[in-house]
């Protein structure tokens, strides 16, 4: 299988509080929990994947702050990252991504300290009398670099072929399968509380790789081996998850240790239609209640944001859409059914099978809803929440029809304080984007029933005045808080 090595496009390094409210994209009908949430109700973590390029992208890193809780670098920590040259480090490309997730609240998985893959020419070139002093002093590093910092390493990374041999790579030629238990005793002397974690691919069933692994790590277990959990990297096909998935789980968790999937992602032979994406949805569920049915498996992370940053179309020719967000970072079925997999409730997944909504978020006054606001007044309650840094803050507004009658169409005015400047939104359009600011419905929101909500929410930049608007009105109607 082509590695994870290509994650593209993507986010803005925005510091600041924690979004609480549900995701950017929450539309009517759409869950009222974000998956962060939902998922520490359950006693597990969601996560996602990000490269230091996605840090420039807002509605990237708006949606990544606001859903997941979790943060593992797609490239940002690997060996031709942190140590191009014998001895030289860079670490700044992975400081972004811990400032970004210490920033929201998010913690971070280590990725990763040994792989075959992204390594350094320098470090296959040495003489194999040299090689365990190297991987030993680049763990010793990085590890020290950010102890206390990361919730857990990915230690040594994909240590088997399909076959259950281990991969013959300048750590097992010198080393042998040593050099395993070597790396994670010197991770573990360098960060005492980091869980360490062996991470692969196709392990997720009960198959010859998964069973190498087993016994690697039950032989590492009976050695006393500092060795915490193993990552499933479920980098799956649409309608082809292993049927084992749960029992393979419980077999590793009796060893004593725990599981996580790492990086999930559902690739679909394009175009993508109504079919695939729900199967795609059942997947995803398929995978979250294995995770939840099992303990010891402390979470799900996905990799990457959406579909616009997905490795999967630089690497499988002909097949994409495999995240639970689309080119547009709008939901799509999948997730629906992970929001309903943890608990939660959910119904606004409908993005086209083309991966593009029939709308796209925007602040432009000529961009027009699908309807129109039937004029009369509306009884609402909204609440916001505030994530500010330097110069710029989100803002995520929750309205809730508490009529007895349905709304079609809306739209919500308010008065933003001096010096705040709305520069981009979602689900919503904005107009003018400072002062007296009205935002109007978008294709699929417009409609709320007694009792339903929706959320909105725009970036804008400010002066030093970073408070919320004073007061609200839906179709003239005052909303209460």
């Amino acid at each position: 299988m082509l590695r994870t090595t290509i994650l593209k496009a993507g986010g803005v390094a925005a510091a600041g509080a924690l979004l609480l409210l549900a995701w950017p994209g929450g539309q009517a009908g759409a869950a009222s929990s974000s998956l962060r949430q939902l998922a520490e109700a359950k006693g597990i973590y969601f996560g996602t994947a990000l490269t230091q390029s996605n840090l420039s992208n807002s509605t990237l890193t708006t949606l990544a702050a606001a859903q997941f809780d979790m943060v593992t670098p797609g490239n940002e920590m690997k060996w031709d990252t942190t140590e191009p040259s014998n001895g030289t480090y860079n670490f700044g490309p992975g400081d972004a991504i811990v400032s970004f997730a210490k920033a929201h609240s998010m913690r971070v998985r280590g990725h990763n300290l040994v792989w075959h893959s992204q390594l350094p020419s320098w470090v296959s070139s040495l003489p194999s009398n040299q090689v365990q002093a190297a991987m030993e002093a680049h763990i010793t590093t990085e590890v020290t670099h950010y102890k206390g910092q990361l919730y857990a390493w990915d230690v040594v990374n994909e240590p088997f072929n399909e076959d259950g041999s281990l991969r013959s790579d300048a750590f097992t030629n010198a080393m042998g399968s040593g050099y395993i238990a070597d790396a994670l005793r010197t991770a573990h002397a360098a960060d005492p509380n980091a869980k360490l974690y062996l991470n692969d691919y196709n392990i997720e069933g009960e198959n010859a790789k998964s069973d190498a692994m087993y016994a690697l790590v039950s032989s590492l277990k009976s050695q006393g081996v500092p060795i915490d959990g193993v990552g499933f990297e479920s980098h799956f096909i649409e309608g082809q998850l292993p049927s084992s998935i749960k029992a393979n789980m419980q077999r590793f968790t009796a060893l004593g240790v725990n599981v996580a999937v790492t990086e999930l992602d559902d690739r679909i032979q394009l175009p993508a239609n109504s079919a695939t994406l729900a199967q795609q949805a059942t997947d995803y569920a398929n995978v979250v209640n294995a995770c939840l049915a099992v303990s010891g498996c402390v979470g799900v992370s996905q990799w990457g944001v959406g579909d616009a940053d997905s490795w999967i179309p630089g690497a499988f020719s002909g097949y994409g859409a495999a995240t639970m967000f689309d080119q547009n970072y709008q939901p799509k079925p999948a997730y629906d059914a992970t929001v309903a997999a943890l608990g939660g409730a959910s119904g606004g997944g409908s993005s086209s099978a083309s991966g593009s909504p029939s709308s796209s978020p925007s602040t432009s006054p000529s961009s027009s809803p699908s309807s129109s606001p039937s004029g009369g007044s509306a009884a609402c309650k909204v609440t916001d929440a505030i994530n500010a840094w330097n110069t710029g803050l989100t803002e995520n507004i929750t309205i809730t029809n508490t009529g007895s009658a349905a709304i079609n169409g809306w739209k919500l005015v308010f008065t933003l304080p001096s010096g705040q400047v709305v520069t981009n939104g979602w689900n919503a359009t904005y107009a003018p984007t400072s002062g007296t600011v009205t935002a109007t419905n978008v294709s699929y929101n417009g409609s709320l029933a007694p009792g339903a909500s929706t959320t909105i929410g725009f970036q804008a930049n400010h002066t030093g005045d970073t408070a919320a608007p004073t007061s609200f009105t839906l179709n003239g109607a005052v909303c209460g808080s």
